[in-house]
C-alpha cells in the first residue's frame, strides 16, 4: 500500500514504528512517550484523539478507551530526523498514567546526596483499581502490577536472572510498607489492609481462570494472532496473581525464597510420598 506523502516523509523504525511523546497543551508538560505505526498515526490525525500501538500486544490501542483519560490531539509535529513525533494534547481527567498521576514521568533523579537515586515526585490522583475496572486494552494493563521500578513487558533491556527478579520484588515489597499510601500501588494495597490484598489475589485468580479457558479455545493453525494474544493475556494474568501473592507473603513478612525451598523440598518426591511426609 502506498503511503500519503505525509507519511511516507516519516523515518519508522525496522518494526515500522515512531517514539510519539504526548505534552500537555496548556502546560508544556511531557505526560507519556508511546509508540505509532503509520496505521496509528493516521488515526490519531483523523480523529483528532490520541491512537497508539502496542508492542507487547501487536495491536492499535486508543488512549483512554478503558480508563476514559483520553487524549485530545491540537498539534502534531514532527523533528528534524523525522523519526520522532511530538503530540500537543489535552488530557481528559488530568492523567495520563497507569500509575494514577498526571505524568509518566513522575520520579526525578536526586543529586544532592553521594550518590544519584530517583524520588517519586508526582502523588497518584486517582487509585488505578479505582480508574482501571477490567483489564486494559491499550496495553498498559500492568497498573495492577506497578512498582517504582516495574518491568516494562515492552523493553529490551538485558535479560536478568529469573531468581534476582523474586529477590529484587522482595526487596522493592518491603520497602513500600513504610512508604506513603500515595506513593505507589503497593504501598495503597498495604494501607488499605490485609482484606484487600487478598482480595486483589481472588480477583486475579479468577481472571487468570478465564484466560486460560479462553486459550484453551484458540486453535493456532486457524489464527495464529488470536493464539498470541490468547497465550500473552494468560501469562500476563498468571504474573498478575503470582505478583498479588507476593505482597500478600511480604505482609507477612515472608521472602520469595521461603516458597523456593518448599518446591525445592518436593522437588523429586511423587505426589504420594510428597503428602506422606507432610
Amino acid at each position: 500500500m502506498t503511503l500519503p506523502a505525509w507519511l511516507a516523509a516519516i523515518n519508522f523504525n525496522a518494526d515500522g514504528l515512531i517514539p510519539a511523546i504526548a505534552q500537555d497543551h496548556k502546560s508544556g508538560r511531557i505526560l507519556m512517550m508511546a509508540w505509532m505505526n503509520a496505521e496509528a498515526l493516521q488515526l490519531t490525525a483523523q480523529t483528532q484523539t490520541a491512537v497508539y500501538f502496542s508492542r507487547s500486544r501487536a495491536k492499535l490501542w486508543h488512549k483512554g478507551e478503558s480508563s476514559g483519560h483520553t487524549q485530545t490531539v491540537h498539534d502534531i509535529r514532527l523533528d528534524c530526523d523525522a523519526d520522532v513525533i511530538v503530540l500537543s494534547v489535552t488530557q481528559a481527567g488530568g492523567i495520563a498514567c497507569h500509575t494514577g498521576r498526571e505524568s509518566c514521568f513522575y520520579r526525578r533523579l536526586d543529586l544532592s546526596g553521594q550518590t544519584p537515586e530517583w524520588q517519586t515526585v508526582d502523588k497518584v490522583l486517582k487509585d488505578p483499581s479505582d480508574i482501571y475496572h477490567s483489564k486494559t486494552s491499550d496495553g498498559k494493563a500492568v497498573q495492577d502490577t506497578n512498582l517504582s521500578t516495574h518491568i516494562d513487558t515492552d523493553s529490551h533491556s538485558t535479560p536478568v536472572d529469573k531468581r534476582s527478579i523474586l529477590q529484587q520484588l522482595d526487596h522493592v515489597l518491603a520497602e513500600r510498607k513504610q512508604a506513603d499510601a500515595d506513593s505507589s500501588y503497593v504501598a495503597s494495597l498495604y494501607a488499605k489492609g490485609l482484606n484487600k490484598i487478598l482480595e486483589k489475589v481472588g480477583e486475579e485468580s479468577v481472571e487468570s481462570i478465564i484466560a486460560a479457558k479462553d486459550f484453551a479455545h484458540c486453535d493456532e493453525n486457524k489464527d495464529k494472532a488470536q493464539y498470541d494474544e490468547a497465550r500473552h493475556e494468560l501469562i500476563y494474568e498468571v504474573a498478575d496473581v503470582w505478583f498479588h501473592t507476593l505482597v500478600g507473603l511480604a505482609w507477612f513478612d515472608i521472602e520469595s525464597d521461603a516458597v523456593l525451598n518448599e518446591l525445592g523440598r518436593r522437588f523429586g518426591l511423587s505426589g504420594i510420598d510428597e503428602k506422606a511426609a507432610r
